[in-house]
């Protein structure tokens, strides 16, 4: 007993670990789909860009070393260096072999809003790689949903298919009685027996296919198996939230950000600034002409600086800023009404199938009713074995018919959803 229930609690795991929903699958694709490292690795590029550009506002230190040799240098005329010379003053002149090792130091006081602009442009730009990779990434649903329901199809098919390979062989078992006693032709026997060939034939045809497909669904999933089971899709409602739309929108973003930058580049620049050194010579030139020696020299001061060169390309700039909003502009108009289009299309499908899917059962029913009667003629030893295997390949047609209808619809409903983004 105990054995028993431990094979049931087991078989039972195995299938809940085996059978997956269509938003289990996306959920699964989304998460194991290689593409989903890009965001840490957009995020923390951004984060690094952002980090370096905050740094502007830090003083600008630029350490240096010169070392020159001179053809000529600064030295007193002849004849103040005679006089002096006269007056026992020994003028020596400036050495022509010149070092200095020193410190620049610039600390931006007013950068016309040229960092905080940096800043947001890089942020922006993020923000679309970002867009980029949402979009990217959600063309996967796309994906799955065709394995998911192609999988779904051969699996409800192969299905109806073992169902007419069960009726066939009732079927081949009373014509083998009756060939037995001498009341059925072997031709009738052989034509049920070629019949049922072909179906299985036909089975294995499909499953092949369908393992096939959920081997790929599998891989998107990144799991050993994945068996799509029929879905409970919600009803679509609301408007389009593609991730297309966003990706437009921070196009446009950017757009306009950089165009704040270029207003911030032609701002003039105010800053403060030091530099000293340890050199020979120095800023007392007079001492240096008599005493060849090292010495320390410093300046501080404030600097205002105005590239007008960036008022050349100013125009010309921005025209090419603005034609890149508008292209995102346009771009965004243009999916929406295409998005706007394939609405139409699946809710038209979606209720054509509706309309369909009412009279299957209708079909079915005859066509079983039929197939049953020519049964019952059989059993009576009325044999007609080329009308039976129609009456049972139109029965049979009739189930697989509904099962495509049921399947598309649901299909046509879940790529409805998929295209306004209600999942």
């Amino acid at each position: 007993m105990k054995r028993t229930l431990l094979l049931f609690l087991l078989l039972l795991l195995m299938t809940a670990a085996y059978s997956q929903t269509l938003q289990e699958c996306m959920r699964m694709a989304h998460d194991n789909y290689p593409l989903i490292r890009q965001y840490n690795l957009i995020r923390q590029t951004t984060e690094y860009t952002v980090s370096n550009i905050k740094k502007g506002w830090l003083p600008q230190v630029t350490a240096n070393a010169q070392a020159s040799l001179q053809s000529d240098v600064t030295a007193w005329p002849e004849g103040m260096r005679q006089m002096l010379s006269a007056s026992g003053l020994d003028v020596k002149g400036l050495k022509k072999d010149q070092y200095r090792v020193g410190i620049d130091i610039v600390q931006t006081l007013y950068d016309g809003g040229a960092i905080s602009a940096q800043r947001q442009v890089a942020e922006l730009e993020g923000d679309a790689e970002t867009a980029q990779a949402d979009v990217n990434l959600y063309a996967v649903r796309q994906r799955v949903i065709e394995m998911y329901f192609s999988a779904l199809m051969l699996q409800m098919q192969l299905k109806i298919q073992d169902n007419l390979i069960d009726c066939l062989q009732e079927n081949e078992r009373k014509l083998e009685s009756m060939y037995q006693n001498g009341t059925a032709a072997l031709s009738d026997l052989n034509t049920v027996k070629a019949e049922l060939l072909s179906a299985r034939q036909k089975a294995l045809s499909m499953k092949m296919q369908m393992q096939s497909c959920e081997s790929i669904l599998a891989l998107f999933c990144g799991v050993e198996s994945v068996k799509p089971i029929m879905p409970d899709i919600k009803e679509p409602e609301g408007e389009s939230q593609r991730p297309e739309l966003r990706m437009f929108d921070s196009q446009i973003n950017l757009a306009q950000a950089r165009n704040k930058l270029l207003n911030a580049n032609v701002m003039p620049k105010v800053s403060l600034f030091a530099s000293g050194f340890y050199g020979y010579p120095g800023y007392n030139m007079f001492d240096d002409m008599m005493h060849h020696k090292w010495s320390l020299n410093g300046i501080v001061g404030m600097k205002v600086s105005w590239n007008i060169g960036a008022f050349y390309t100013l125009k010309s700039d921005r025209a090419k800023l603005k034609r890149k909003e508008e292209m995102a502009q346009s771009g965004r108009e243009t999916f929406l009404f295409n998005n706007r289009m394939d609405q139409i299309r699946q809710q038209d499908n979606m209720e054509r199938y509706n309309r369909i899917c009412e009279a299957d059962d209708e079909i079915i029913s005859l066509r079983t009713s039929v197939r049953i009667a020519a049964e019952s003629r059989l059993n009576h030893g009325i044999i007609d074995v080329s009308q039976l295997v129609r009456n049972l390949a139109d029965e049979n047609n009739a189930k697989v018919m509904k099962a495509v209808h049921q399947i598309e619809f649901l299909k046509e409903k879940a790529e409805l959803n998929y295209t306004i983004n209600n999942f």
